[in-house]
């Protein structure tokens, strides 16, 4: 039997067909406990500020968080800004703010992205799901913002749109102005020999670079056809010209949807190391899924466990970090909820662990934010200043919902590690 629960995407259990819910806003039944652990008790020294508040500006809520810093040291902060409802489809912009003080302080928000002609809605959505969270008739869903900060200057923002076509726009004056949309979809409709999908989304959060100028972005994409052999997957397209063109990538991970990536440094050899990519998964293990590859394209090795990173079914982010000096080795950091219970309500404990292997070992974690938090993402600034910008909530939200809301606001949290 399936159940269709929630429609940003769909894990498979190891031992039976059933779909469970992926990504968030349901206004279903939770899903059920799984077990509690105790979050670090070393709390992050950083400075926070908040971003975007649910109920302002004429908006529901804001998620879905995505951070960048431009070549220039300019923070650029965007998410999905959902304005009737806190559904996953409906109205919803993409907002943008920028800071060129390295986060201390940010211009107002501003709508980004797909201002232009609307769009048909995605026709694969079911019936049953359509008249819950779809909106009204003449909405539009612009969803899973991903920015690209090359090395070179300008700054790609991917994007969807009812989560079935995919466009790229450009910004070459360090996120102040931005181009008209080139779609992009054919590149992901490559995929369907693998999986026939019927929703396709970008991260969330933040693609990578390469010291060699590749431009790696993580996607997942799943189907709602019942019985089909594989429900969902993770995998990257990529581009060698600085997203003039992008190229069909390989699947690294099944049954797993919302990826981030990472360009790992080079060995002291000087040999590339490539790249780690994490996903989201309800197996039972509880645990972050984590693959490697040499190009960031294919070769993606057998998917393990991550031991040390909890997975409760929710969003993480992932950035490489400069060691503490020249002499120590490069970190690589990892955002994420610190609880296995996969009920949306249990969202809590955002933890920043530290990894000073390349993602084999994360031997260190200190505590972001105690109580209702879900979804974050993660960059760094040129002195090494780590930021998080993150979904943080209150257990007395300012509109009462029948639980806890960790959706109340987007937090930006500043300092070192």
């Amino acid at each position: 039997m399936w159940i269709l629960i929630d429609f940003r995407a769909f894990c498979v259990l190891a031992v039976c067909t059933v779909v469970q819910p992926v990504c968030d806003i349901s206004l279903l039944a939770d899903e059920p406990v799984q077990r509690a652990i105790a979050a670090p008790a070393v709390e992050w020294d950083a400075q926070k500020t908040v971003l975007f508040s649910e109920l302002t500006d004429g908006f529901t809520v804001y998620r879905i968080p995505g951070l960048v810093v431009t070549a220039r040291g300019s923070v650029l902060a965007y998410c999905e800004a959902r304005k009737y409802s806190t559904a996953d489809r409906g109205e919803i912009e993409i907002h943008l703010r920028r800071s060129v003080d390295g986060g201390v302080t940010f211009d107002a928000a501003r709508q980004v992205a797909h201002r232009g002609v609307r769009l048909a809605r995605n026709p694969h959505v079911p019936p049953g799901k359509a008249g819950r969270d779809l909106g009204g008739p003449d909405e539009q869903t612009v969803n899973n913002p991903l920015a690209i900060a090359t090395a070179e200057g300008p700054i790609q923002l991917l994007y969807c749109v009812e989560y079935q076509r995919v466009f790229q726009i450009e910004s070459r004056d360090d996120g102040v102005t931005w181009s008209s949309p080139r779609e992009i979809t054919p590149v992901f409709a490559a995929f369907r020999d693998v999986l026939d999908w019927q929703v396709v989304a970008t991260g969330p959060g933040h693609a990578v670079q390469s010291a060699n100028g590749r431009l790696c972005v993580a996607f997942w994409m799943a189907t709602y056809a019942a019985g089909a052999a594989l429900s969902n997957a993770v995998g990257t397209i990529y581009s060698d010209d600085g997203g003039a063109t992008w190229h069909r990538g390989d699947v690294a991970i099944r049954n797993a949807v919302e990826p981030n990536i990472a360009a790992l440094p080079p060995d002291p050899d000087g040999a590339g190391r490539g790249f780690l990519l994490t996903a989201r998964n309800s197996r039972p293990e509880s645990r972050r899924l984590v693959s490697r590859s040499a190009d960031g394209a294919v070769g993606w090795s057998e998917p393990v466990f991550a031991d040390e990173l909890p997975e409760p079914g929710c969003m993480a982010g992932l950035v490489l970090a400069p060691g503490r000096t020249a002499d120590s080795p490069a970190r690589l950091l990892f955002s994420g909820v610190y609880t296995t219970d996969r009920r949306h309500s249990a969202r809590r404990d955002l933890t920043l662990h530290i990894s000073l292997d390349g993602g084999r070992t994360w031997p260190s974690a200190k505590l972001v934010q105690r109580g209702p938090s879900a979804y974050s993402d993660l960059a760094v600034l040129p002195d090494g200043t780590v930021l998080c910008f993150y979904e943080s909530g209150t257990d007395q939200p300012v509109k009462q919902r029948r639980r806890d809301w960790a959706y109340a606001n987007l937090t930006l949290a500043r300092g070192q590690l």
